[in-house]
């Protein structure tokens, strides 16, 4: 399986899933999820994907400090509709990593460790997502902003002859590379496309 090296470089999001350990999935219920295993659910690496995966680590830490995220505990709330924009993507990968989901998740055993119910579209706040730990009431709103991280100008004709058919086989590596290079730059300047705000 060949990747993008940068790929292994990423800080995993180590996480304690009670529902894992009592159904004996995983020793003491502890396991991680790194961005590989992010993108290959995902199928693609990209801007947004790499959004999820960064907002998702970074409200993880500053709710759980240096404790392990705990899967069932945390509840989240998009801006933005499920059918709109890309809030559909950016909530596949935070679910997956936080275990939450609307209606569609687990229903608990004699109601614990229940999943479902655990994520809201249409919120009324003013972040990208708004993470909180159910067990102390703690939420913290994170916002993305990749503008910062600009594309190389090679990029756009690229696509355009890609989109079109035209493009060489090498034309289309190169743009998968170049794609790329911005993915690991935007890994790259974390204090400058997340703001988190504690509440």
């Amino acid at each position: 399986m060949n990747y993008p090296q940068f790929f292994k470089t990423i800080e995993t999001i180590k996480v304690q899933d009670p529902l894992s350990q009592v159904l004996g999935a995983f020793s003491d219920g502890e396991y991680e999820f790194s961005y590989l295993d992010v993108v290959k659910s995902a199928g693609h690496s990209c801007p947004t994907v790499a959004g999820a995966y960064l907002i998702t680590l970074e409200a993880l830490k500053a709710l759980y400090k240096d404790q392990r995220a705990i899967r069932g505990d945390i509840k989240v709330e998009f801006k933005e509709s499920l059918e709109e924009g890309v809030a559909g993507v950016i909530s596949n990968v935070v679910s997956q990593i936080t275990g939450a989901t609307d209606k569609s998740g687990f229903k608990g055993l004699n109601t614990k460790f229940a999943r479902h119910s655990l994520m809201d579209f249409d919120a009324n706040i003013q972040s990208s997502a708004r993470f909180t730990r159910l067990s102390n009431n703690t939420s913290v709103d994170v916002i993305y902003n990749p503008s910062s991280v600009s594309a190389s100008p090679q990029m756009m004709p690229l696509m355009q002859k890609m989109l079109q058919g035209e493009s060489s086989k090498e034309e289309m590596q190169e743009f998968g590379k170049l794609w790329q290079k911005r993915v690991e730059n935007i890994f790259a300047n974390i204090p400058n496309v997340i703001t988190l705000k504690l509440s």
